[in-house]
């Protein structure tokens, strides 16, 4: 197919400058929004009398077959159809001729892929919150399952506090639950629709461009031609939530990896998300904890990748947008896979409530309780946190915990100590004790998990 410029230029292209130009290889993806967009387009461009209803009908029959021949494997292009907007036109053209050559009427390429993009990224937005809706399902059923089971909750890696393992899970729920919220922010910023905006700076033809973006479920038009084109902010701010999300998946598959060990012992992973060893036959490696924790790194690089394009481009459009793509697709389809693998783990992963009580009696996990009991019986907090401090130093230096204290050790360490002045050291009366809002008792976990559901039913879906 001869070039779509061929008008002025006498030359084709070296043919390692068409390979290095084309984009058809991963643009192709968009065929389905490619042709969406142009059948909108044609539709608008016959209700203003641009082309007749005939040739309308010629055009969307065609194009809805090119689609089906496309994803029937019947189609294959190259790079000197360049992209796929290129690659479909001239299909188009080349069985209906003239009448082919009219669909362009009013349109450029650059606002044909900025509509092609909005149009994939907000389908993709709508997958991707379909995945993360079961993730936090999943995470109000284990929290809900292991509500009161008790853990150590570490602050430095170090023990701190005893909390139950349904309010570490609820935690995650709280990550995911602001990622919906920042999906669904980015759809709203990306159902903007820019087709008519032109090359640039709009057309002399009276194009209705409401009707277009109507036709095609967009529920804003962008106000600005120049804007419309070489706008990637929609791009960027996708990758942007899909960066933090990646994040937050990172976080806990590395609380996977580590409590799947020997040394922790915290949780079994089920063997069908797990690998062996070629050379060690005991060994039980949590793979995809660890794939999960490395993806993000991809993630991060794609934004940082088109960050660095646009950063240096003039208004209006240029030939370095096309490098927004790759990126894009690469961070969609690792995310979406992400969410899917890391909430079927999740599912078919048990915690070993047993071998976590091995380590409860490590780390003075109490101390804080002891403190604010302290407090309680009118000693002030900064002088209440100094004797446990030096209860814990007592401890150490005779091999001791809290509950081995004689009533002579307290006097020692503060007059106004004894054995009936302590509190519940028991974890679960630690635990119990923790009721404010927010905090880790089971009748606040419980409450929790009821607001996650409740927050789950009253997100407001894009449609």
């Amino acid at each position: 197919m001869a070039n779509l410029w061929s008008g002025r230029f006498e030359k084709g292209m070296e043919e390692i400058v068409e390979e290095y130009n084309a984009s058809i290889n991963f643009d192709k993806r968009l065929y389905d929004c490619d042709i969406l967009g142009s059948i909108a387009h044609v539709t608008m461009l016959s209700e203003i009398g641009i082309v007749s209803e005939e040739e309308k009908n010629k055009i969307v029959d065609t194009l809805q077959q090119i689609k089906t021949e496309i994803e029937e494997g019947k189609l294959n292009f190259t790079t000197k159809d360049e992209d796929i907007h290129m690659a479909v036109e001239g299909v188009l053209i080349k069985r209906l001729g003239d009448t082919g050559k009219k669909l362009h009427t009013a349109r450029s390429r650059n606002d044909q892929v900025a509509v092609d993009t909005r149009m994939f990224v907000k389908k993709e937005i709508k997958l991707i919150l379909e995945n993360l809706t079961y993730l936090e399902h999943v995470l109000l059923e284990k929290a809900n399952k292991y509500h009161d089971s008790i853990m150590i909750g570490f602050t430095h890696m170090q023990h701190a506090q005893p909390v139950t393992i349904g309010f570490h899970l609820m935690s995650y729920f709280q990550m995911f639950k602001r990622d919906m919220e920042r999906f669904i922010d980015s759809y709203e910023r990306t159902d903007y629709c820019p087709l008519g905006s032109c090359a640039l700076a709009g057309t002399t033809i009276p194009i209705n461009r409401h009707r277009t973006s109507e036709l095609l479920g967009f529920k804003h038009v962008t106000e600005n031609a120049m804007d419309s084109v070489s706008d990637r902010d929609y791009i960027l701010e996708f990758m942007s939530a899909a960066s933090i999300c990646m994040m937050h998946i990172s976080r806990f598959a590395e609380e996977f990896v580590y409590w799947n060990s020997q040394e922790f012992g915290y949780i079994t992973i089920d063997d069908s998300f797990c690998t062996g060893s070629s050379i060690m036959p005991q060994k039980k490696n949590p793979d995809m904890a660890e794939l999960l924790r490395g993806k993000v790194g991809r993630v991060y690089g794609n934004l940082i990748q088109l960050l660095t394009v646009m950063k240096g481009t003039p208004l209006a459009y240029n030939k370095d947008f096309q490098e927004d793509k790759e990126g894009l697709f690469d961070t969609v389809d690792t995310l979406k896979k992400s969410l899917l693998i890391f909430a079927k783990m999740l599912e078919k992963t048990e915690f070993n409530s047993e071998n976590i009580k091995k380590h409860m009696n490590k780390g003075f996990l109490n101390a804080t309780d002891i403190a604010e009991h302290l407090v309680k019986i009118n000693i002030p907090f900064r002088e209440a946190h100094e004797i446990v401090g030096k209860m814990v130093k007592y401890c150490e230096n005779n091999s001791k915990d809290f509950v081995d204290l004689t009533n002579e050790d307290l006097k020692n360490i503060d007059s106004r100590l004894n054995k009936n002045a302590m509190p519940d050291l028991s974890m679960e009366g630690c635990i119990k004790g923790r009721v404010s809002y927010g905090g880790t008792a089971p009748s606040e976990v419980l409450r929790q998990i009821e607001a996650g559901k409740s927050a789950m039913e009253s997100f407001n879906f894009p449609n």
